[in-house]
């Protein structure tokens, strides 16, 4: 699938690490390091500008190398950008690690995954069909 991209970052574009990778590495385009501190967070440039086909989302996830080894993950994981959506697009990084991680303008910083979703119509009812898990949740799943 075709999806237009504007490039400003001075970097390649997105790209699949392999033949069966789902998500294409991103790059930060910030012009000077950007440092996080443990616990920090900030919003990372990509230099990048997408036109998304309707009916389509890009999510923004973490990469699992950094979340691993260095405890840098995406905050909101995954991100969401919109079809409609045309401004450049960023990523928010966290530092859940204990030293502070210094952020290179061209470092992989996190993937992006092309997803098909569905536009929901509301059907308002006062009643909901039984199931064997019923209102069970947060944890409650195979415990007797």
């Amino acid at each position: 699938m075709k999806v237009k991209v504007i490039n400003k970052s001075g970097n390649p574009l997105p790209a699949y690490a392999t033949a069966l990778s789902a998500g294409l590495d991103v790059r930060a385009a910030n012009e000077t390091p950007i440092t996080l501190a443990p616990l920090g967070r900030a919003m990372v440039p990509t230099g990048l500008y997408l036109e998304i086909p309707a009916g389509y989302e890009v999510q923004v996830r973490p990469r699992s190398g950094l979340a691993a080894k260095r405890g840098i993950t995406v905050l909101n994981a995954p991100g969401t950008i919109d079809a409609d959506y045309r401004g450049e697009v960023c990523v928010i990084l966290v530092n859940l690690g204990a030293e502070p991680f210094v952020i290179e303008k061209g470092e992989r910083v996190a993937q992006l995954v092309l997803a098909r979703h569905e536009v929901i119509e509301w059907e308002e009812t006062a009643e909901l069909a039984g199931s064997e898990r019923g209102a069970g949740g947060f944890g409650s799943t195979g415990v007797k």
